[in-house]
């Protein structure tokens, strides 16, 4: 062994695998673990997978909804959704009770959906409206469409997403509409999307919770050979989004949810400190994406609402709504004829279908289908130039191996919300349990508060490194301490008071530096 090869120790990996930091020693790390099946697996009867389907989840865009119904794949079960022509959401097993024939060759009736084969009908909560006995024989029918039910989940359309419940219907919660309908200014609207990835959910929702990687994801260093094609933050213009932030981490509403926050300098004279909210299962909001921090702005709000919806262990959709307008957009950099099926208007990396105006010649039910595996993509060379999230959430496998991470502060974030859910699921942080979910929210009327905001301090840079650094992580804390205090207003009021102590804080930091 060489002086070299001496000096390098045995260490431990978070998931407990020992090996040698030694040149070359791929062979010590090899052996590949198995994935955490309690926190990835979203199938009936898992752990995870229960916790789940006790809460609401968008499961496609209404746009997906046409004269035929939309076969969809969530937690892993076979089902159909449709409008039926009542205008009632239906959401069904797939398969019909009768003798199994996918409902999605069924056609959509005037109440609920017919089986092609055999042309029994079923209504959006699963009854049996008809079978078509022969006649005379419509006693024994009767006693037939009586004895069946179709399997059916609870579902509704808002702004453009449709919604289900999937739990046991005696345990349905409250929809949370986050300060009342999710967007905070006037002439502000929500513009749905959905993009599908192939990887487990949890990395996906991970990602989410990883505000550190804009830095290096998303800046234009990053890029090949120059090869620049707008899959970065620099394609709208904010740099300070390519600085990296300071993380701190604070878990809020009691356990339900995580404050993200990131203090970074946009310029010399200028603080930025982001708040992105997680929220137990799988839901997120996050500040303003295209916020270049030179000029002051005190509680800026939601830009971007998202759940990580699982379609089997192996698969899952971001799916959610853009928030538009002046309100959020103060720049005018969003594109809403962007924002849709598969589309997003920034970071072409988020999604699988990069260049999405190649398909615009395309109806819904026409688009190409996206290849499964990544390296089969036409733009497979375009994306090695300039990988996007989608990239890096699906090539950590197709589920993550956390036994083979190595985390370092800044993945603190991902790893509180992991064990906030664990928690959740094994019932160990009961504020986080379905029914003390559901009862906080029917505290706030179903619309609780959200902690998600953009903050730009008017602060010139620290004296010092070491009075830089004070003064970033002392904002931070102070913004989600006054977000906290002002959980129980609601409206004009609640901005009126955060605006104000924000408005304090930047004052009381500018008089104590200059004493």
């Amino acid at each position: 062994m060489t002086i070299k090869q001496e000096k390098h120790e045995h260490k431990t990996t978070a998931g407990g695998t020992v090996h040698k930091l030694i040149p070359y020693g791929g062979y010590f790390t090899n052996k590949v673990p198995g994935h955490d099946p309690e926190l990835t697996e979203v199938g009936a009867g898992t752990p995870t997978g229960e916790y789940l389907r006790r809460f609401w989840h968008p499961v496609c865009m209404s746009m997906e909804l046409t004269d035929t119904p939309r076969f969809l794949k969530i937690l892993g079960e076979e089902l159909v959704c449709f409008r039926d022509g009542s205008g009632a959401i239906g959401l069904l097993h797939a398969h019909c009770v009768h003798r199994g024939a996918s409902l999605e060759y069924g056609k959509i009736e005037k109440n609920g959906i017919s089986c092609c084969y055999h042309g029994m009908v079923f209504d959006v909560d699963g009854t049996c409206l008809r079978v078509p006995f022969p006649e005379g024989e419509e006693e024994e029918g009767e006693r037939y469409r009586c004895s069946i039910r179709q399997g059916a989940y609870k579902a509704f359309e808002r702004h453009g997403l449709v919604f289900a419940y999937m739990g046991p219907p005696a345990e349905e919660p409250p929809f949370p509409e986050w300060e009342s309908n999710f967007t905070c200014a006037e002439g502000d609207e929500l513009v749905p999307y959905s993009n599908f990835q192939h990887a487990n959910w949890l990395q996906v929702q991970d990602n989410s919770a990883d505000n550190y990687h804009t830095m290096a994801l998303h800046a234009k260093r990053q890029v090949t050979g120059e090869h620049y094609q707008g899959t970065t933050f620099d394609e709208v213009g904010a740099a300070s989004m390519e600085v990296p932030p300071d993380m701190q981490f604070m878990p809020i509403h009691g356990g339900r949810g995580l404050a993200c926050t990131g203090a970074r300098r946009s310029d010399e004279d200028h603080m930025y400190i982001r708040v992105q909210h997680q929220v137990l299962p799988n839901f997120s909001l996050h500040a303003y994406t295209s916020e270049d921090g030179h000029a002051k702005k005190l509680f800026g709000r939601f830009h971007m609402i998202r759940w990580t919806v699982p379609v089997d262990d192996l698969n899952s959709k971001m799916i959610g709504w853009r928030v538009m307008g002046p309100g959020i957009d103060t720049r005018g950099i969003g594109d809403k004829s962007m924002v849709g099926y598969e589309t997003i208007d920034f970071l072409e990396g988020q999604v699988a279908m990069r260049r999405p105006e190649r398909f615009g010649k395309y109806k819904l039910e026409d688009m190409p289908p996206i290849p499964a595996d990544h390296r089969a993509r036409e733009n497979y060379k375009d994306c090695q130039y300039a990988p996007g999230d989608y990239e890096a959430i699906i090539t950590q496998r197709p589920i993550a191996v956390h036994a083979l991470e190595n985390p370092t502060k800044f993945d603190a974030g991902l790893y509180m919300f992991r064990k906030l859910l664990r928690d959740a699921v094994r019932g160990t942080n009961p504020n986080a349990g379905p029914e003390k979910f559901a009862e906080w929210l029917r505290e706030y009327d179903g619309a609780p508060n959200s902690y998600c905001s953009g903050n730009v301090f008017e602060l010139p840079v620290g004296r010092t490194k070491e009075e830089e650094v004070t003064l970033r992580r002392y904002l931070a804390k102070q913004v989600v301490f006054i977000i906290t205090e002002s959980d129980k207003m609601r409206g004009a009021e609640r901005t009126s008071f955060v605006k104000e102590r924000l408005e304090a804080l930047q004052q009381e930091v500018l008089a104590r530096r200059q004493a």
